[in-house]
């Protein structure tokens, strides 16, 4: 049940780890202190403040429990991005990193406009993000555009979303759907055997059935929409 992840379990541990600033292994995407060295030799980490955030939210924690708020804030107030020094919740120039920032904030009652404004002004032409797109890359990537898409519809489920993020929204689809989720547009074959394992939790990886799950949500979210303008028309 939402109501005890923040008391048992692993999301009370979770918390516990929180600083007295906010922030989780005192960094943002990485530790405080982890270096280049150490990413090759032991491979990514998962311990800092965005992968905390994203565990929460994925546990279904309640949003509005003080311990979460508490952090929410305080990460807003001392998170500064590794890569260039930005506040926590306004982002960094990885779509990638930006798509899963703006789920969490979005969860957590975060005002994540913003963000939502640069992301959808990132669609590339194919449809989709790609997180190297700042670096020069043309083409959309998997890993990338199920990021933003889930982004994308949590601030659509918290606020209503906007005519533009909407519509960013179902370019991205129209990118997975094109492909059938997992196949080369060239030539049909699977794009990656990696995009068939069934993995949790996802990190920023892309899998099939992380699609699916994301579809499937998309789904009851527009349908929940659509029952309630029905039960509460706009008067003309």
């Amino acid at each position: 049940m939402r109501g005890t992840v923040a008391t048992q379990g692993w999301g009370v541990e979770l918390l516990s780890h929180a600083g007295d600033d906010g922030l989780w292994a005192g960094g943002t995407f990485v530790p405080a202190g982890f270096s280049g060295a150490l990413w090759k030799a032991e491979g990514q980490p998962w311990t800092a403040t965005t992968y905390a955030f994203t565990t929460l939210r994925e546990c279904g924690i309640e949003p509005q429990t003080p311990q979460v708020q508490r952090a929410v804030q305080l990460a807003g107030k001392n998170g500064r991005w590794d890569e260039g020094d930005q506040p926590f919740w306004e982002g960094e120039v990885e779509e990638c990193i930006n798509g899963r920032t703006l789920a969490d904030g979005a969860y957590f009652g975060v005002d994540m406009a913003p963000l939502v404004a640069r992301l959808v002004t990132a669609v590339q032409d194919d449809g989709g993000w790609n997180c190297e797109r700042a670096s020069g890359s043309k083409r959309s990537s998997y890993h990338s555009t199920i990021n933003v898409l889930e982004g994308l519809l949590a601030f659509e489920k918290a606020t209503g979303g906007t005519t533009e993020s909407r519509a960013a929204r179902k370019s991205g689809e129209e990118f997975l759907l094109e492909r059938n989720l997992f196949r080369r547009l060239s030539t049909g074959e699977s794009a990656a055997e990696h995009l068939s394992y069934l993995i949790h939790p996802s990190r920023w990886y892309y899998s099939e059935l992380r699609a699916l799950d994301y579809f499937r949500d998309a789904a009851m979210t527009v349908e929940r929409v659509e029952t309630s303008e029905l039960a509460n028309p706009k008067s003309p």
